[in-house]
């Protein structure tokens, strides 16, 4: 038997206390909480790590605090493209969806690519279609509005930029979210969920639905969601190269994954974090930004941690 635990993110980033009253610093403690107290319930249940691990992301989507699902930001042309994708370590199958708009959970249309579909990876109008094919739920417009949302969307485009995970402003911290998932059985499961770049053009899509960039799971290995500047995070397949470096580099999950955020990705210019678990229960939660929302929950108790200099194991 394994030792299970479940680790989450809520983004990567700049991040000041500055910006954060009390009460909305524990706003985000519990909004991290919450979710992997409700999938530690779930595991000792008998749910299986892959089924945890999109619940656990669920519950992130349908917090406004973070930038996944009813948080999502706002595109350049008002609206929201969202993207997710799960993978589950047991035989690396995986699904993806990439670019939709008016999904209610994001990572639940990731997961019926995965178990009701040929592919891995459906993109826009199509996947909305599929969506409605196997019941998905849909939200309008008014669901995924928040007067923040819009006035980040309305100061990225005075400045002419795109507001990215990791960008400082004058507004709170908001970005992508992520589970990863150690089962009693040693199984493993990855999921991970974005509205992406405030102010994005084109149809951009980033690190979160790729498989090998923004997530990973492999039982020989690890699971991995990863957070901050997906270009990067893709141009060099972060979350599928921290499973390289444990399986042909014979690093331990803790090594191999402080090595590629603190060195590799540093060096690539790539400004982020990843939470990660193995099959043996260890977690890894390294970022080489200011900070970072994440936690983890293992014994049945839950530590959560935003900033750089707080006590705990993993942070």
């Amino acid at each position: 038997m394994s030792r299970p635990v479940i680790a989450v993110h809520g983004g990567a980033g700049t991040i000041s206390r500055a910006l954060l009253t009390e009460h909305q610093e524990e706003e985000y403690r519990l909004g991290l909480r919450r979710p992997l107290e409700v999938g530690r319930d779930l595991l000792r249940s008998g749910a299986d790590a892959l089924e945890v691990a999109c619940r656990v992301v669920e519950m992130l989507e349908d917090n406004p605090l973070f930038n996944a699902g009813r948080g999502s930001v706002f595109t350049h042309h008002g609206g929201h493209e969202m993207d997710a994708s799960v993978m589950r370590g047991e035989d690396r199958a995986a699904g993806a969806i990439a670019g939709v708009t008016g999904v209610r959970n994001p990572v639940r249309l990731a997961l019926g690519v995965l178990q009701e579909s040929d592919h891995v990876l459906l993109s826009g109008r199509g996947a909305e279609e599929f969506a409605r094919t196997i019941g998905i739920e849909f939200e309008g417009p008014d669901y995924f509005h928040t007067d923040l949302r819009r006035a980040q969307l309305d100061q990225a485009i005075e400045k002419g930029r795109v507001q990215l995970d990791h960008t400082p402003s004058e507004d709170e911290k908001f970005g992508t979210v992520g589970a990863v998932v150690c089962d009693a059985d040693g199984n493993l499961a990855a999921a991970t969920s974005t509205g992406g770049m405030t102010n994005k053009k084109y149809g951009r899509i980033g690190d979160s639905p790729l498989i090998g960039s923004g997530t990973w799971a492999d039982n020989r290995t690890c699971a991995v969601s990863c957070t901050g500047h997906g270009e990067y995070f893709m141009r060099s397949a972060a979350a599928y190269d921290l499973a390289a470096l444990m399986e042909y580099g014979g690093r331990s999950l803790v090594n191999a994954a402080r090595f590629l955020v603190e060195e590799k990705l540093r060096a690539f210019g790539a400004e982020g974090g990843l939470v990660a678990v193995d099959a043996e229960g260890n977690v890894a939660l390294p970022f080489n930004s200011p900070g970072m929302y994440r936690g983890y929950i293992r014994d049945g108790q839950a530590e959560v941690a935003i900033f750089t200099a707080e006590e705990g194991e993993g942070f």
